[in-house]
Formats: structure tokens, C-alpha cells, sequence
């Protein structure tokens, strides 16, 4: 009896051990939020963001997780600098008030053994509202240069820039936005 109650105790650290949560702290210099709006039915234009910071816990045997990611306005990229400057006024993201928009999650959801989405809460100037990441991608390996493990996806979500107090020339310039996170993230 005292070998199978051994036994059990071991199995189970075991089992522990390998369903553990894993943290991977986001790479700012491969992670780029991205987002893209009709102009004036003209075009879509795309922009990103420069700075990203966040962190990502997954336990992928218990189907669990979290992602925290904070993105720094200020380092609107249009490719323009004057343009920049404009979208950091009190009229888009008023960055003087606002200098960062987050994504916290409250729950991830998985197909199969692979994150399929992320809920949660996204803040933009102040405002937050619920909304669903759809996880079009995820891959986890060993990173060939730092050699510690790594994962990386690709999360995509519509929003309306008039819920968040951004409207300025809706509906011309589009109030639905995609929003596009390539996030790359490496393990502590």
C-alpha cells in the first residue's frame, strides 16, 4: 500500500511538473500592432505601432492562459511624421492623456491543443470594452538564435473608433477598424 500511495505521489508531481504555466515576456522588436482603416472609400491604409510590451502565461496541457500587452502610442508609425503627429493629437489617440492602449484577457480559448482566441478587455483613450482576438496563427519552438524557447501568433479583431472616443471623420475616413497584433514572445 505505501508503494501505490508513493507511486501516486510521484505521478502526480509528474503531471504537475509538465502542465505547469509557462511566462513568455513579448519581443518589442518583433511584436508590431497593426491597424487599418478605409480611407474615404479611396483605400484601406495600414499603420502600426513601434513599441509593444506585454507579457503571455500558457499551460497548454490545462488549456489555460493569460496575455497582457501594452501599446505605446506615441510610436504611431504611418510612414508619414506629419501624420504621425496629427494621429497623436486630442482628435485620434491624445497621446499627452493616453500614451498607451491595453489588452488585458480574461479568458484563452483553444481548438485542439492550440490557442483559437483570446477574450478580453481592450482600453483605447480611456475607454474599455470587451472584445475577442481570433488567433490565426500560433507556433512555439526553440529560438534558433537566443536559444531559449519562443512563441509567436497572429491576432485579428474589428473594433469601431467611435466606441473608443476616436470618431474624428466617421463615417468617411471608416469607423471599423481591423486591428492585427503579430506578437512574438520569448520564455523566462
Amino acid at each position: 500500500m505505501k508503494k501505490f500511495a508513493l507511486f501516486c505521489l510521484t505521478a502526480g508531481l509528474s503531471l504537475t511538473a509538465v502542465a505547469a504555466p509557462e511566462t513568455y515576456v513579448i519581443d518589442g522588436s518583433h511584436t508590431y500592432p497593426r491597424f487599418e482603416y478605409s480611407h474615404f472609400g479611396y483605400s484601406n491604409q495600414v499603420s502600426r505601432f513601434d513599441k509593444t510590451s506585454g507579457t503571455i502565461v500558457i499551460d497548454r496541457a490545462a488549456k489555460i492562459g493569460s496575455v497582457n500587452v501594452t501599446i505605446d502610442t506615441t510610436s504611431v508609425n504611418t510612414g508619414f511624421p506629419v501624420f504621425n503627429d496629427h494621429l497623436q493629437g486630442e482628435d485620434f489617440f491624445d497621446t499627452k492623456k493616453f500614451p498607451t492602449i491595453t489588452f488585458k484577457s480574461s479568458k484563452l480559448n483553444f481548438a485542439g491543443d492550440k490557442p483559437s482566441s483570446v477574450d478580453g478587455d481592450l482600453t483605447i483613450k480611456g475607454v474599455t470594452k470587451p472584445v475577442r482576438l481570433d488567433i490565426t496563427s500560433f507556433h512555439c519552438m526553440p529560438h534558433p538564435m537566443l536559444k531559449k524557447d519562443a512563441c509567436g501568433a497572429n491576432a485579428i479583431t474589428k473594433i469601431k473608433r467611435t466606441d473608443f472616443n476616436n470618431g474624428k471623420y466617421a463615417p468617411y475616413v471608416g469607423d471599423e477598424v481591423t486591428l492585427t497584433i503579430a506578437v512574438e514572445a520569448i520564455k523566462q
